[in-house]
């Protein structure tokens, strides 16, 4: 019997705690909800906003320890090759009508594969959306999630039922490594139970109703802004509002939304007052960044103070990174050369995980073999504790310098402090 793409694989479970640690490392804080959502007595599909390239995949398969398979767009299977690697990482093909008509073909391969995946009580993830966007939006979505649990739910859905779940990733930054990821699953969708009640015959329309009902369910798990004219704006105002509240990531999402909900508010009952003040804060922005002020420094009230402390952390720790920033020169050189090529910005997130992914263990292993060879074992081990975490603080003093900088900039902005006290948000909002 044909190996399936969900079947145990040695290999796979050798490395994939590496991967995950990997993942988990590559931000600064990492947060799991919802988990208690998740049913226990049926074939989950997971219907997922895709918003940071690979590294969705990646935080996603972080999230636990179960087994997980996933469908992307076929056109990155083309090579047989790389067909073959993205096979032994449970990836499926779905193709669209731009990748060709013999293409969209073999989709019935895959979704026949994907319902066979549901069948095991795998859990499958799918992107509905089609394609990444570096967002707090949805976009149209796809069928292609929605075939496979229509065909999972008349092949075993009177034995045990089908379930949609939504599902959301919120990222502090799409672009800035080691910045903060959250997973919120949401309250399933029991498509066995849908079907038995609706009484629309046309499977076209029901699987229409579960689109809206999965993009309105998704869209409550994280910061979601409608994607229109105002979106800058009104997301520029969420930051200024809550950038630097202290919480957790959930708690700091659920701040967003109510900020969201409160602009948009003030848009419907008083639309020129808005449209005035999202031009003002646009303006605000354009300055700001042209000054390079972080949005977090914006939020401070005593932002010299906060710019002393930074201060003194970085002197105190910049014999390390000192150290740190030479032994990772080949980490940090290769990202930012990779980076420069980048079309698409969206994946730098991507490229700083595959790049440290790749070389850091070589830096690791050598540097400790040549730690012990040279030092006696007690400063070899404590050489090897500090190579072992290097890459990581390189990054993070990089950004907090950034942020020092930012701060200092700011105290001395005069006219820009007035321009953003003139935006009066924390009264309006």
């Amino acid at each position: 019997m044909a190996k399936k793409i969900q079947d145990p694989d040695n290999l796979y479970s050798i490395l994939l705690p590496y991967v995950n640690w990997h993942t988990r490392h590559s931000y600064r804080r990492f947060e799991v909800h919802g988990k208690e959502n998740l049913p226990k007595d049926g074939g989950l599909i997971f219907g997922v906003n895709h918003s940071n390239t690979l590294m969705d995949a990646l935080v996603l398969l972080s999230s636990n320890n179960v087994r997980k398979v996933f469908i992307a767009r076929g056109d990155i299977f083309k090579n047989p090759t790389v067909a073959k690697i993205l096979n032994f990482l449970r990836i499926l093909p779905i193709f669209r009508i731009r990748n060709g008509v013999a293409a969209v073909r073999n989709n019935d391969d895959s979704l026949n594969k994907a319902v066979d995946v549901v069948h095991d009580r795998v859990e499958l993830y799918l992107f509905p959306e089609g394609t990444h966007r570096t967002k707090h939006s949805l976009m149209r979505m796809g069928k292609g999630l929605f075939h496979i649990a229509v065909d999972a739910n008349k092949q075993f859905g009177d034995k045990r039922p089908v379930y949609i779940i939504p599902t959301a990733i919120e990222y502090g930054d799409y672009f800035r490594y080691r910045s903060t990821a959250m997973i919120n699953f949401g309250k399933p969708i029991n498509v066995t139970e849908f079907f038995k009640h609706t009484t629309e015959e046309n499977e076209a329309v029901n699987i229409n109703l579960l689109k809206d009902q999965l993009h309105d369910e998704i869209a409550k798990l994280f910061t979601f802004i409608p994607d229109d004219e105002d979106y800058d704006a009104i997301w520029e105002i969420v930051k200024m509002k809550n950038e630097k509240r202290a919480g957790g990531l959930y708690k700091k999402m659920l701040r967003n939304r109510a900020t969201v909900d409160k602009v948009l508010q003030f848009r419907k009952e008083q639309p020129e007052d808005a449209k005035n003040l999202f031009e003002r804060v646009l303006d605000f922005t354009k300055e700001r960044r042209k000054q390079k002020i972080s949005v977090m420094s914006t939020a401070k009230k005593y932002p010299l103070l906060n710019s002393l402390w930074k201060f003194a952390v970085l002197l105190i720790g910049l014999p390390y990174f000192a150290a740190s920033a030479v032994v990772n020169l080949p980490i940090w050189l290769t990202t930012l050369i990779i980076k420069s090529k980048l079309k698409d910005k969206a994946f730098s997130n991507t490229v700083s995980f595959g790049v440290e992914f790749v070389l850091f263990p070589i830096i690791f292993v050598v540097g400790t073999i040549l730690l012990f060879c040279n030092l006696h074992w007690p400063w070899a081990l404590g050489g090897t504790v500090l190579l072992f975490f290097s890459y990581m603080v390189f990054v993070d003093y990089c950004e907090l310098s950034r942020r020092w900088i930012s701060d200092v900039r700011w105290t001395f902005k005069t006219k820009l402090r007035k321009q953003y006290e003139s935006l009066n948000l924390n009264t309006l909002f």
